[in-house]
């Protein structure tokens, strides 16, 4: 699948408080159904942007739990149809049981994620710790910000799509993805640093979004030693991170962060 999508150009009317009105075009972020099977089972159709499909599927299956934090990628298998996009991938043997439950538990949950589980067990479920500790400073996320622009290509014609990056200890920004769902660019981050074999070496993760309980999950179990956000978390995310020792800094804007955890106290 193509790793640069070009939006479609649609024609608007440019209005003013002023009162003047002229023509003027925009670029659309594409967004399509992803189908994902895995190992030959219908799992998901995720709405996500038509790029990087394979580190999507890949980092979709950490979040979900269907691999560990220690598994070794695998293939996917991307094609375009005319009513979306098709991805196969085929986990490891010893995974078929995971596989099987978590597609008993979906079979009646809707595309929010928690919605249709059979019971709060499922919907909050017990995190493993975040092992790592991230070296950056205060001085290395407000870098990243600064950076984070550079690393929108897509967003910056469209005003559509998030990104998700992996920043250095030094606030330089390594790798990012970019998709019309924050859930999807965190996956996509997440899969294409699994793909190469990348780890979060003392950086941490920034995302141009809020902080909600599901990122705070896809960040732990990829065990992240700091998560970013652009906006503020809610309740439950401060919550679940803080019981998984995830550092959190949120309201990440150019004059100010908020922090959480005592990672600037080492």
């Amino acid at each position: 699948m193509s790793d640069a999508p070009e939006g479609r150009p649609a024609l608007f009317t440019r209005v003013t408080p002023e009162g003047s009105a002229a023509p003027a075009v925009r670029e659309l972020a594409e967004e399509v159904p992803v189908a994902i099977e895995y190992n030959g089972i219908g799992y998901a159709v995720l709405m996500a942007t038509p790029a990087d499909v394979a580190d999507l599927v890949l980092g979709f299956a950490l979040a979900e739990r269907l691999i560990g934090r220690d598994d070794a990628p695998f293939d996917v298998d991307a094609h375009a149809t005319e009513q979306g996009i098709v991805a196969r991938a085929t986990l490891p043997q010893e995974r078929t049981e995971a596989l099987l439950s978590r597609v008993r538990h979906r079979a009646s949950e809707s595309s929010c994620g928690i919605c249709g589980v059979e019971n709060l067990e499922q919907a909050i479920r017990p995190l493993p710790p975040v092992t790592g500790r991230t070296l950056a400073d205060k001085g290395a996320i407000f870098r990243a910000l600064d950076e984070l622009a550079r690393h929108q290509p897509l967003n910056a014609r469209t005003g559509a799509v998030h990104v998700a990056a992996l920043a250095a200890a030094d606030g330089s920004i390594r790798l990012a993805r970019e998709d019309v769902g924050r859930h999807n660019a965190f996956d996509k981050l997440i899969g294409a640093m699994r793909r190469r074999g990348w780890q979060w070496d003392d950086g941490f993760a920034l995302l141009s979004s809020r902080c909600s309980y599901e990122l705070v999950e896809k960040a732990v179990l990829a065990d992240c030693p700091l998560l970013a956000t652009i906006s503020a978390p809610t309740r439950l995310a401060a919550e679940r991170a803080a019981g998984a020792g995830l550092p959190l800094a949120v309201l990440a804007r150019p004059d100010a962060i908020l922090l959480s955890g005592d990672w600037l106290e080492s």
